[in-house]
Parts: structure tokens; sequence; C-alpha cells
């Protein structure tokens, strides 16, 4: 019995519709999926393994209170960036360093794996906060985790 052998590569993509020879280049995974996520109406992002904000969707930024997606493009995630993560304590304290490693985003790429789960947001103005339900992936080119792409969903 033979069995159908199916082999995928996610190496660059040629763009056809470049026009000029400048325009022909090839484009990265993560530069794919980042140009996907920009204009996708579902919450997500992509974070690098320094967990700076590659891409974010408008819905995503709404939904987290990052304010406009070009300004939060480039700030890390976490930190002076655009999250504070709270724990889950009538009180919500500041989430430990070892919880905050925990989180779906930065798990996916520390695992290399799928991650899931809910994430405690303290908004703008501190006195609302947001659950969300993260799921996230990691990105891998040349054999190795360079981001993660996550969707989020709010829990009322």
């Amino acid at each position: 019995m033979q069995v159908a052998h199916v082999e995928l590569s996610l190496s660059g993509a040629f763009v056809p519709q470049a026009r000029t020879p400048a325009e022909s280049e090839f484009l990265s995974n993560v530069e794919r999926w980042a140009a996907t996520v920009a204009t996708s109406v579902e919450p997500c992002l992509i974070i690098d393994v320094a967990t700076t904000i590659l891409a974010l969707s408008p819905s995503c930024s709404e939904l987290l209170g990052l304010g406009k997606p070009a300004d939060a493009v480039g700030q890390p995630l976490l930190g002076d960036g655009a999250l504070r993560l709270i724990d889950f304590t009538a009180g919500g304290g500041e989430l430990d360093e070892p919880e905050v490693e925990k989180i779906p985003p930065l798990l996916a790429i520390r695992s290399e794996r799928l991650a899931r789960g809910l994430m405690r947001v303290q908004l703008d103005d501190g006195n609302e906060h947001l659950t969300v339900d993260a799921i996230a992936t990691p990105l891998i080119a040349a054999n190795q985790v360079v981001a993660s792409l996550s969707f989020f969903a709010p829990v009322r």
C-alpha cells in the first residue's frame, strides 16, 4: 500500500504583481502574516521573540485599548509597552514575572507549540479591566521560532 507524501515549504513568496524589478522581492513568512493581520477583522497580533509588536489588527488595537495600530507597531508588548497584565484576584494586582511568561503569545514562542489561556488586561483608565481568551501559535522561519501569532476573544 502506498501513502501519499506531502511537504509544505514556507519560504519567501514571490510577489507576482510587482511592476518593477525593485518591487520583485521575496517576502518572509512573518511579513506575509503581518500584512494579513494588519487588515484582519479578527482581533489578532504578531510579536517577535523580543516581544515587540510587529503587526496588529484594528479590532485588536481597539479591544486591548492600544490606540492606533500604527502607533503600537514597534512597541514592546509588555513592561513599559502596550499591555499591563493583572492577576485574577479581586484587587487585580500586577502579574508576577513567572506568570507573565505563561501568557499565550509568549508561551507559544518559548514552547514552540500552540498555546491557549486567559489573560486579564488593565485598560488605560485604570478603573476597568478586560479578560480575553487568547490562542497563539508560533511562526517559524529557517527551522526556528521567530514570532507568534495570537487571536483574542473577550470573555464577558
